[in-house]
């Protein structure tokens, strides 16, 4: 694999956790966003990531340094000059995403493969925006990076055989299981999943279980590592608001119209774990605790 510099726009969750696994993996990394407070927030949680994995002895103290090390963070996009692979990591915003991929059209190296991690946003839509959308590509990864051993690749309808193959080396490189999707809102795992979390949230609204007893359902009926509520504190209830709404408009079948809980949530702030409140309350001990607020609908 030629790769040896990746370029990661967005400096949120998921930009920091494919940053992570990138200079994990002993490549170089470069953490980009507009924010410098953004830039030291993932710096602090990557060093705490990899400080906990040491104390656990899953990697050597000389191999968090080591990756510490690999990583360069940056508040001007044109550092992207001289990276192989470029990957945009943020919001679930289409305008946003196209905005972005034109600043990344203005300095990035001609052979370099320019990809997006969107979850839902067609491949082929943003691509349109470049002179060759032949080098452009999804890799959409899943959360948390470090730890998630899948990526979906998708392949727009411009999307060249090249830039394929080099996002399917990255991932496979990056200790990914690699599938193939086509080019259709949600791709493969969204199509599947989005209808359950919905549909957990209606279980909430209508009171039909708690919100324990629906998690509880799921990881001891159907052997899920974490419910689905829990799933979305997780991912952030914004995201998930924002995929479904991608995926309604686009389907048109009502199976993925949003749950008006959803849109409630995210006027209300309980964005989930990344704001201390969502399906759950998210307590300094490490606890959580149903949201009162959503109980008292019940």
């Amino acid at each position: 694999m030629n790769v040896k510099k990746v370029f990661v726009v967005g400096a949120g969750f998921m930009g920091s956790g494919i940053v992570e696994n990138v200079a994990a993996k002993g490549l170089q990394a470069v953490a980009y966003d507009i924010s410098q407070a953004q830039l030291d927030k993932s710096k602090k949680g990557i060093t705490k990531n990899l400080e906990r994995l040491a104390a656990k002895g899953k990697i050597q103290e000389s191999d968090k340094d080591a990756t510490l090390s690999r990583i360069e963070y940056v508040t001007d996009i044109s550092a992207c000059k001289d990276a192989d692979v470029v990957i945009e990591a943020v919001a679930e915003n289409k305008d946003l995403k196209i905005s972005i991929m034109r600043e990344i059209e203005k300095y990035a190296k001609e052979e370099a493969v320019i990809a997006s991690n969107t979850s839902s946003i067609s491949i082929t839509s943003l691509g349109s925006v470049f002179k060759n959308p032949e080098r452009f590509v999804g890799m959409h990864f899943f959360s948390p990076v470090p730890r998630m051993p899948l990526m979906e690749i998708v392949r727009g309808y411009q999307t060249g055989d090249e830039a394929l193959s080099i996002a399917k080396d990255l991932g496979e490189f990056l200790g990914k299981a690699c599938i193939i999707a086509k080019d259709e809102a949600g791709f493969i795992v969204n199509r599947m999943l989005l209808p359950m979390l919905n549909e957990a949230c209606f279980l909430v609204e209508r009171g039909i279980g708690t919100i324990e007893e629906i998690d509880t359902g799921c990881k001891m009926g159907l052997n899920h590592p974490m419910g689905p509520l829990e799933l979305m504190d997780m991912i952030g209830i914004d995201v998930e608001l924002a995929v479904m709404e991608v995926l309604h408009e686009e389907i048109g079948d009502p199976k993925y119209r949003p749950a008006v809980s959803l849109r409630r949530m995210v006027d209300s702030g309980f964005l989930g774990k990344k704001a201390g409140i969502g399906f759950y309350v998210y307590h300094e001990d490490g606890t959580k605790t149903p949201n009162p607020k959503l109980l008292k609908l019940r």
